[in-house]
């Protein structure tokens, strides 16, 4: 179980959203007249050996920063033709992308009115609707569609009204959490926080977002967090460079799809559990918002599974291990604003003053997104621009953008392969326009005519608040991405 826990975390990593929504308050930068036209260089070279090179560099030879880093180099350009994988013979997918990644290029993806998000999650792929109950959840519908709106509105009423209990399950949670690491370390001295954050996370998540308590249902309070984790893992594995011995990750891994059939039985409970202990969630959905009860449960466990439940599970370890790292004496500043910030407690509200606290969370976000690609398709022909160039884009073609290289966009970011935890402090918060980890700005609003992540200052403020919290408990703390091997008690 641990096994796929780690593996689960690492593909979530490649896993395009945290919710089913998505954002921008503005529009992208429109073609500047002195920019010159340029064609888009690259290609996608001769039918199944053009995939099958690409599909090898990506997962094998390079690994997918490598593989866009060459591209760039080669074309001189940030925008360019290449394929993506899953590819034929394997999936009858079309592996054609246009790559954008320039911040300027980038934020295309995010008007509505030129591009279409339909279906588009993770490219031209898409697991079988069967890991949703044979519906089509929000996260797979474009914004033109009705139901986007339904489900939209929905979630970001489900998470407004969570808000009342989020933070007091959070930190009870995390309490019993780091209660046990201590516990843990004392008698074996060091302790993975893998496994007991995930299940942490789950806890914390049902109560808040759903209104379930999983100690009420013990199958669910025991496994329920396994039980995603391997959902999970069956819809990634084609699209996700995991880095095991190969050749045994191409063709076990990246071959085919895995039928849902061996995650049936898990995903059946979970939604058991929320029908019975969520009703009022899932009432509010059918009488307030027009759903049915199945198109309820199953965007209610793809929100929490999915988005939250994966995103947290990889981007918190991502938060620690950048403290842990760092040799600057962050932790000894982090010290002294949470406990001058938050000396009436910790809330949303304290954590918002705490602006080093935000900033390591946002600079976390920029090197580390937990949604590295993002996709979109054109809705109608366009003309994008780069910093440098003009380029023609026609209706239907698929753009792809690896955000760990375009929030290392050198003409946005100083230093930017460096990680500056004061990088968002002060005049460093009009930074916060070009962080686009919620496929939006972290400036933008989400709404029902968008697609930025529903829960986007739920997460970002959770992210601080988990900060705030260890470092009102503890002095230091030293370990890695996986594990503690000290937690020094306040004093």
């Amino acid at each position: 179980m641990a096994g796929t826990t780690m593996m689960t975390t690492k593909m979530m990593s490649s896993a395009p959203g945290m919710t089913p929504g998505q954002s921008v308050t503005s529009q992208p930068p429109q073609p500047s007249t002195s920019l010159p036209l340029r064609t888009i260089p690259g290609s996608y070279g001769w039918p199944l050996l053009g995939p099958i090179s690409d599909r090898l560099d990506y997962f094998w030879f390079q690994g997918p920063e490598k593989f866009f880093k060459n591209r760039i180099e080669k074309h001189q350009s940030t925008v360019f033709r290449t394929n993506v994988p899953p590819s034929f013979p394997f999936f009858r997918v079309n592996p054609n992308v246009i790559a954008v990644l320039d911040c300027k290029s980038f934020a295309h993806m995010f008007d509505m009115d030129i591009v279409e998000k339909k279906n588009i999650l993770v490219g031209d792929f898409m697991p079988s609707v069967k890991f949703t109950g044979n519906i089509r959840v929000c996260a797979y519908l474009d914004t033109a569609e009705p139901q986007h709106a339904q489900v939209k509105n929905f979630t970001m009423d489900i998470l407004k009204r969570g808000s009342k209990v989020w933070v007091s399950e959070f930190l009870s949670s995390l309490d019993t959490m780091c209660y046990n690491l201590e516990t843990t370390i004392k008698e074996k001295g060091s302790a993975s926080f893998l496994l007991p954050m995930q299940k942490f996370l789950f806890e914390f998540l049902c109560k808040a977002f759903v209104g379930a308590d999983p100690s009420t249902t013990p199958e669910i309070a025991k496994s329920g967090h396994f039980m995603i984790d391997r959902w999970l893992a069956l819809q990634l594995l084609p699209t996700v460079h995991v880095g095991v011995l190969q050749p045994l990750e191409e063709i076990f891994l990246h071959s085919f799809s895995y039928p849902f059939f061996l995650v049936g039985g898990g995903y059946k409970k979970l939604q058991n559990f929320i029908l019975e202990q969520g009703k009022e969630v899932v009432e509010r959905g059918q009488k307030e918002y027009g759903l049915s009860q199945e198109e309820t449960v199953h965007n209610l466990l793809f929100t929490l599974g999915f988005n939250a439940f994966g995103g947290f599970s990889l981007f918190l370890p991502g938060v620690i291990n950048r403290v842990v790292s760092d040799e600057t004496g962050l932790q000894e500043k982090l010290v002294k604003e949470v406990r001058e910030k938050g000396s009436q407690g910790l809330s949303f509200d304290s954590v918002k003053e705490m602006e080093l606290v935000q900033s390591v969370v946002y600079e976390t976000l920029r090197l580390d997104p937990p949604v590295p690609i993002q996709y979109a398709r054109a809705r109608r022909d366009f003309q994008l621009s780069s910093h440098d160039n003009v380029f023609d884009v026609k209706k239907g073609e698929l753009l792809c953008g690896f955000q760990q290289l375009v929030m290392k966009d050198p003409k946005v970011f100083d230093e930017p392969e460096t990680f500056k935890p004061d990088r968002f402090v002060g005049e460093g918060k009009k930074l916060l326009n070009y962080l686009y980890w919620s496929n939006g700005p972290q400036s933008g609003s989400p709404s029902e005519s968008n697609k930025q992540c529903a829960g986007k200052d739920h997460v970002t403020l959770s992210a601080a608040l988990f900060l705030a919290y260890l470092f009102s408990r503890y002095d230091s703390i030293s370990g890695d991405s996986s594990s503690f091997k000290a937690l020094v008690k306040a004093t």
